[in-house]
């Protein structure tokens, strides 16, 4: 007969279980189920068609009468900056991204700073520079152009018969000089808002025992704001400064709804360059090495743009 010795479990003694792995599998099979949707978009809309068009962008390929691209190596690309409808689809696209970086970039600022203060219907005003941003653009285009009209435009017909100055009333779509001008303001007019708010939470952001000292100290009205608020938004000014890049150079809707590049190439911009070959004269290759070619640009320029702002983080440190 064999005697075995049972420990006894003491009343305060936990009882000891196997971890739960059926339990763990539920789990991990529940995460990867809600995360299945974001990821299928993310691969089918961002990253297939970017690892596409890059592989693209080194083939001669016209999907219409091509069995399959041809690898060609570089030759998209040398044969862009040949091209003098991209150089100048290019020139314009920095033009407008020059003036447009300028302008959101100010307005925003100055724009935050004021209701930044304690105005009377502050809400009034900040839901009023909001409202921009829900209007989808192409729709806003419409208005602009509509504004915009040389015969019965809004604008015209304000400068002309209500302001009696009729010299000012201009073709301004299809006039060479003024177009490019029309386009920057409805962009600028549509992204206002937007960095106007980001610079709302960089301003929120700032100590108020760091205002009130430097009341105290005699730091108050424009100094206030150019020794002590504007230096106080260095990481903001590297959030904006890329957003407003991005937006800047990716620029598509505006002078397609308004211009179609036009008058002439005037208001020609890259991406629709790009969409012009892709889908009307079918070359997917050296369109795609178009887009590769602007997507590089504004990586270079979002880069630098970050270091800018961490050296001078590290000089004011």
């Amino acid at each position: 007969m064999v005697i075995t010795a049972v420990r006894p479990t003491l009343p305060d003694e936990p009882v000891r279980t196997r971890p739960d792995k059926v339990g763990k599998r539920r789990k991990f099979s529940s995460g990867v189920l809600f995360i299945l949707p974001a990821f299928l978009f993310i691969f089918v809309f961002m990253l297939y068609p970017l690892v596409s068009s890059g592989y693209m962008s080194f083939t001669e390929y016209n999907f219409v009468y091509d069995d399959a691209p041809k690898f060609i190596g570089l030759d998209n690309y040398f044969a862009a900056f040949q091209d003098p409808l991209f150089t100048t689809a290019l020139r314009n696209t920095f033009v407008y991204g020059v003036f447009f970086f300028v302008t959101v970039m100010a307005s925003s600022l100055v724009i935050a700073l004021l209701l930044f203060q304690k105005l009377r219907f502050n809400a009034f005003y900040r839901s009023a520079v909001f409202v921009p941003i829900v209007v989808p653009l192409s729709l806003a285009g419409l208005v602009f152009l509509w504004i915009l009209q040389p015969n019965y435009g809004l604008l015209n017909h304000i400068l002309g018969d209500v302001l009696n100055m009729p010299f000012l009333a201009q073709p301004w779509l299809s006039n060479a000089d003024t177009a490019m001008a029309s386009i920057i303001v409805l962009g600028a007019w549509a992204s206002i808002g937007f960095v106007t708010i980001l610079f709302l939470a960089g301003l929120q952001g700032i100590s108020q025992d760091t205002l009130e000292a430097a009341e105290m100290d005699g730091a108050a009205g424009i100094k206030k704001v150019f020794h002590i608020i504007l230096p106080s938004l260095r990481e903001t000014y590297v959030l904006t400064g890329t957003w407003t890049i991005i937006h800047a150079l990716k620029v598509f809707v505006e002078p397609m709804v308004m211009t179609d590049g036009g008058p002439g190439t005037s208001t020609l911009v890259v991406y629709q360059q790009v969409y012009l070959t892709a889908f009307t004269y079918f070359d997917m290759g050296y369109a795609s090495a178009m887009g590769y070619i602007l997507g590089l640009i504004i990586l270079v320029l979002v880069v630098l743009n970050f270091f800018i702002g961490k050296i001078r983080a590290d000089k004011d440190a």
